[in-house]
């Protein structure tokens, strides 16, 4: 984070941090149909029940952030500048999650690669080099990114 209060710092891949707050519902219709992607289907619009966002995406309260991405290094995952990734603390960090990792005092979105034992945080953006986690460095997996939520 850019503020200078703040103990977490990033590599300008995360622009902000947010807190999760379970006390309002935020429930909305869904509709009772999936919608092809491929070729149109007659229409058969009728609402099936309601939706409450928070439960459908944020199963796990009091471990969930969300997280602004500041930078471009992973949109080949579909990952945005500006982008608010969901972030699930209490997910395990398996291979080829993507995470927010602690590096080095910083924090930053990559995808964690578990090869022998040995952790690489690997950007989806060819223009950026992958981080060998090497023994000396300090890294720990902050969370493991659930959604990610951007406009179309």
């Amino acid at each position: 984070m850019k503020d200078k209060k703040s103990v977490l710092h990033t590599d300008d891949t995360i622009k902000a941090i947010y807190r999760y707050d379970a006390k309002k519902k935020v429930l909305r219709p869904l509709i009772g149909m999936k919608i092809p992607a491929g070729f149109p289907s007659p229409a058969q619009d009728y609402i099936e029940d309601s939706l409450d966002l928070n439960e459908y995406l944020i199963p796990h309260p009091a471990s969930t952030y969300f997280v602004r991405v500041d930078g471009d290094s992973m949109v080949n995952a579909g990952i945005y500048p500006d982008d608010i990734l969901i972030v699930d603390r209490s997910l395990e960090a398996s291979h080829n999650r993507v995470v927010i990792a602690f590096l080095d005092g910083e924090l930053t979105v990559k995808r964690l690669q578990i090869n022998n034992g040995r952790y690489l945080l690997v950007p989806d953006n060819k223009a950026y080099p992958s981080i060998q986690i090497e023994d000396w460095m300090e890294m720990t997996i902050w969370g493991v990114v659930s959604y990610v939520i951007h406009k179309v």
